[in-house]
């Protein structure tokens, strides 16, 4: 069943104003964090299993910890927080849907988060391309700031802090934490060196968490509703509610509240389905960058560990739906090209191989391609995944290594002669009456 909590009010007039947020038990959260320890916030968040929505599912509380407990004054070195709103992932989109419609859960989540952490400052990377989030993000934190819940001595507490919305440029490797990091800072973004991790030495060389836009918003409900109402839903081991955004050939695209750990088939239910008259050939369970599965595993738990099981990862839960008609090896090159284009060329791997990468991809599709092609594909992936600077690499080299994997046939047809779904695109591209 689905668990709306995020999307619970998304369907009423102005859902982003603070006056609808307030009718819907908003900074009620927040009150009660106010009221007590910061070390009991971060315990709270960590009994109650949030793992982070971004990617890699680190647990929340437990990356809140790692930042040194030492009280904000003169002489100390601030903390600071920062929210990955840098969306980019190819498939994914529930962080600008989240921001666009209830952009409160968010503003309230940070500020629970760097009352719990200590920082006096917060900070919100957010892509710059979308502007209309970006406009209502800033209305926001403005009827926050005027409201009492921003600035100094919030809400007669005695905790003061502010919260800055910065806009990106446009870098899907900005998505990566250290080279949004750099980024902020004003510098050309690249991943750093670790260590130090930020939790030691992030945003100005001072002790930062970094945590993504579900993540955060995740946060003021477990406040409001306690940790066993959250651990009602989900799995043991992950826990609570969730976004996955469904996309491609499905009767119903969009988002998704569910407790995790549920199956793709059951939330196909909710969708309406594959699109009429086809059935399901791949799909990616959270972005481009995870191994791509098969109808074969349609019922496979939705969560870290049952996605792992497969040998794939639950991602940003970005479920893309491709039918029969779609031509997997050219699917993959759309991918490449992002890849090899979004590269920061730090690293030699990942500068020089999502290069060769998307060559050889040009020579399968346009009916050049030599006999040892397939071989390559897997050789350059290989120096590509697990040894790149930052986990770009291995988004690059999954999609391939897993399409080689399930659809080695397809791609054996590009050897023999050119794509073989030419014919079916050619049939849909003619007017009608052609070809009958």
């Amino acid at each position: 069943m689905l668990t709306p909590v995020l999307s619970r009010f998304w369907d009423e007039p102005e859902p982003w104003t603070l006056q609808t947020y307030l009718r819907h038990d908003g900074y009620r959260g927040l009150r009660r964090a106010l009221g007590m320890d910061p070390d009991e916030v971060i315990a709270e968040v960590k009994e109650s299993g949030l793992r982070g929505r971004g990617g890699a599912g680190f647990p929340t509380g437990t990356k809140w910890s790692f930042i040194p407990q030492d009280s904000i004054g003169p002489g100390t070195i601030p903390h600071y927080l920062v929210v990955n709103a840098d969306e980019s992932e190819p498939g994914t989109c529930k962080d600008m849907p989240l921001l666009l419609t209830t952009p409160h859960f968010l503003v309230e989540g940070a500020i629970i988060a760097a009352y719990a952490i200590r920082a006096r400052h917060a900070f919100i990377y957010l892509r710059g391309e979308v502007v209309p989030v970006l406009r209502r993000v800033q209305a926001a934190v403005a009827e926050a700031y005027a409201a009492g819940y921003l600035g100094q001595d919030i809400l007669g507490s005695g905790f003061d802090v502010d919260l800055i919305v910065h806009t990106g440029a446009g870098a899907y490797i900005c998505g990566e934490e250290t080279a949004l990091l750099d980024s902020l800072e004003g510098r050309r973004g690249q991943p750093r060196l670790r260590p130090p991790f930020p939790a030691v030495a992030g945003l100005y060389a001072c002790p930062t968490v970094v945590n993504n836009v579900e993540s955060i918003a995740s946060v003021p409900p477990i406040l409001l509703n306690g940790v066993d109402w959250f651990k009602s839903m989900g799995t043991d081991k992950s826990p609570g509610f969730t976004l996955y955004s469904l996309s491609g050939h499905v009767t119903r695209p969009g988002q998704y509240e569910a407790p995790l750990g549920i199956t793709l088939r059951e939330l196909l239910e909710y969708a309406g389905g594959i699109r009429a008259g086809h059935t399901l050939k791949f799909w990616t369970p959270g972005g481009s960058s995870t191994p791509m599965l098969t109808a074969e595993h349609l019922d496979v738990p939705l969560d870290y560990e049952g996605m792992a099981s497969v040998g794939t990862m639950l991602g940003t839960k970005a479920l893309q739906l491709f039918d029969e008609t779609t031509c997997v090896v050219r699917a993959v090159r759309r991918w490449t090209q992002f890849y090899a284009h979004e590269s920061c060329g730090k690293c030699t791997p990942c500068r020089e191989g999502t290069y060769w990468l998307a060559q050889i991809y040009a020579r399968l599709e346009d009916g050049g391609a030599e006999p040892d092609d397939l071989g390559k594909l897997l050789d350059i992936s290989d120096a590509i995944l697990g040894k790149s600077f930052c986990a770009l690499g291995d988004g690059a080299a999954s999609p391939i290594i897993s399409s080689l994997q399930y659809f080695r046939p397809e791609y054996e047809a590009h050897l023999a002669g050119g794509c073989p779904f030419d014919s079916y695109a050619s049939m849909l591209a003619a007017p009608a009456g052609v070809g009958a």
